[in-house]
């Protein structure tokens, strides 16, 4: 299990994780995650400590061949001792296998648990949590710092024990043998703890710099090479620019990766130097009580090979606090998340919505947007902010009622509050004050899939997988059949595009469906509505980048969509909710006005100032 040169990877951890206060009971948590592999772990302990002490086995069955064999000629018990030391290699072999095989069944139960709930519970975040996060730290918590968390199960757990257990039997069986030259030896030891403690620090700098600027040189390859990254940086970008930026980058990475592996070659031959001229001291004393007949060859021999497993320990434990720090930090990282409460919880009662055609009824809701406190985390932010627009009231006393089969559209400049009220009828934020309910019932007391299923939504950019046709259409209903795809694809008027498709509704759509052409996108984002059949429409700026073409097509596929349904409409072009049966004029979060087209034009305000900014030219 033990090699007889030093370990050198806690020498290069971040130390920085030392300085860090964690929280209490962080520890008791920890080990709530090692319960469940607590048998695993028991013989995974029991089999590295015999891996360890078997370091001991092998100096001392060459003592043995020397001393009892080869120097009185003893053929036989040569033989059979060397048949004994292959048999223990053998034997060391399989323990280290079963003991990797241990490790990794722990680790990776461990790392499955955590991705799982971190993953799950990031999934009830509400959709601010998603407008403040960096994407790749919170991918960075599921990948990095969980791996990191569960190394202080494994890892550092097999370092502790194998190391401890090695240094104790190797400190044992020295003294046993001679304690001039263990004391000789242990004299030579802060010659190994001081050059790893100051070069290591060095490297535990050089590292994290290293890692914090291949995460920059990620992130701008992340960002340049996603479709719409590499869309902008053709229209606007300079390709000489972007070259030399990414070449500085790429360039810090290469000289810290030069400084880091010189760094790391000067401690290695430091500490292979000091091990030699340990080694050297050890037979000048050793050979001198040789041949003072203080004890035999053998035992010098042995002595030597004992002193080379002395010294990895002994380095290795020296530093191993700056490990569990760090692997105590993943975990503390990783809970971070975990501790989020999500903003939108399910009622202990939860009912589902009533089936049918549905009311949507507003009473008395205002809203603001949860603080930063409520909705993220810090560490998560690129750069952490305390926006005074969380305190900002949204939405103030808004009440109508959208009967079932009714459209109501909702108008007014930007930044009116109109997306966000459609966001409380979707349950994607609860109201701050008043109710919303969905066919009667107060979406709070409501059961999240069940409002899920009754409240359908298509927005301005509608959000398309890297996958197919099919794909995308499925993750409405599951269970659709290729017929039901195509019909609803009929439905939504894209038919004729279905038919040229190579691979039909196996085509790749590409990443965010930019494959596709922003009609053919929305059309199949009102297919895929259609095919989920909600009885609540929900349509935030659906045709509004289109051209006209597009959105003759797209009104067309909406105009099937909406039959029968509830709908609520958010339109900047006021020709397109003309036949709303309800209108309400949004400003500053309140409703201004509401009635039909006509009424409002009559009434003079605000809608008939945007109706004649859009038609100046126009009649009534």
């Amino acid at each position: 299990m033990m090699s007889g040169r030093p370990s050198y990877r806690a020498l290069v951890n971040d130390g920085s994780a030392q300085g860090q206060a964690l929280p209490p009971g962080l520890t008791r948590r920890i080990l709530s995650y090692a319960t469940p592999h607590w048998r695993s772990i028991t013989l995974f302990l029991l089999v590295t400590a015999l891996g360890a002490g078997i370091v001991v086995a092998n100096p001392l069955l060459l003592r043995a061949i020397i001393d009892e064999g080869i120097i009185p000629g003893r053929t036989s018990i040569v033989v059979w001792l060397a048949v004994a030391a292959g048999v223990l290699a053998v034997l060391e072999g399989l323990i280290t296998l079963t003991g990797r095989w241990l490790s990794s069944r722990i680790g990776e139960g461990i790392i499955y648990l955590l991705r799982t709930q971190v993953f799950t519970h990031v999934q009830r975040m509400p959709i601010a949590f998603f407008t403040r996060t960096q994407t790749g730290s919170l991918i960075s918590r599921l990948n990095t710092d969980v791996v990191g968390a569960q190394r202080a199960i494994t890892s550092v757990l097999q370092s502790v024990v194998t190391n401890l257990v090695s240094l104790v039997a190797v400190l044992i069986t020295m003294f046993a043998l001679s304690w001039q030259v263990t004391l000789a030896a242990l004299a030579m030891v802060p010659l190994f703890i001081v050059p790893a403690k100051i070069l290591g620090r060095k490297l535990a700098v050089i590292s994290r710099d290293a890692m914090d600027n291949n995460a920059q040189m990620s992130s701008l390859m992340t960002e340049r090479f996603n479709v719409g990254g590499a869309m902008l940086v053709k229209l606007y970008g300079r390709p000489s620019e972007e070259s030399a930026g990414f070449s500085d980058r790429a360039a810090r990475v290469r000289d810290l990766g030069v400084r880091q592996a010189v760094y790391g070659g000067l401690l290695f031959t430091m500490l292979s130097t000091i091990t030699a001229l340990a080694t050297a001291m050890v037979y000048g004393v050793g050979g001198v009580l040789a041949v003072s007949e203080v004890f035999e060859v053998g035992t010098l021999v042995a002595l030597t090979t004992l002193l080379a497993r002395l010294y990895g320990p002994i380095t290795t434990l020296s530093n191993v606090h700056v490990e569990i720090m760090t692997a105590l930090v993943s975990f503390d990282r990783v809970f971070e998340v975990l501790d989020l409460e999500p903003a939108i919880k399910e009622h202990p009662d939860a009912r589902p919505v009533p089936e049918g055609p549905l009311s949507v009824e507003f009473d008395g809701v205002s809203f603001r947007y949860p603080s930063a406190a409520e909705s993220s985390v810090a560490s998560l932010e690129l750069t952490p902010q305390t926006q005074n627009s969380d305190d900002t009231q949204v939405l103030s006393g808004i009440s109508f009622r959208a009967e079932p089969g009714r459209m109501v559209a909702l108008v007014g400049p930007s930044g009116a509050g109109k997306t966000t009220l459609t966001h409380l009828v979707s349950r994607l934020y609860d109201p701050t004050e008043g109710t919303v309910r969905v066919g009667g019932l107060d979406l709070r007391e409501a059961a999240g899939d069940s409002v899920r299923e009754s409240v359908g939504v298509v927005t301005q950019d509608a959000q398309l997988f890297h996958d197919t046709v099919g794909a995308n259409l499925r993750y409405a209903k599951p269970g659709a059949t290729d017929a039901e795809l195509a019909e609803a694809l009929r439905m939504a008027r894209l038919g004729a595009l279905l038919d040229q498709l190579p691979d039909g509704l196996e085509t790749m759509v590409g990443d965010r469906g930019y494959r596709l052409s922003g009609g053919e996108k929305q059309r199949l984002a009102i297919a895929r509505l259609l095919l989920k059949a909600p009885s609540v429409v929900v349509l935030d700026e659906a045709t509004a980048h289109l051209d006209s073409e597009s959105e003759a097509a797209v009104q067309e596929a909406l105009a099937e969509a909406l039959v029968g349904r509830t709908s609520l409409v958010i339109a900047h072009r006021l020709a397109t909710v003309r036949e709303a049966d309800q209108i309400l004029v949004l400003e500053d979060g309140r409703i201004l006005e509401r009635g039909t087209h006509d009424e409002l034009l009559d009434a003079g305000g605000l809608y008939t100032a945007l109706y004649r900014t859009q038609f100046a030219s126009q009649d009534r």
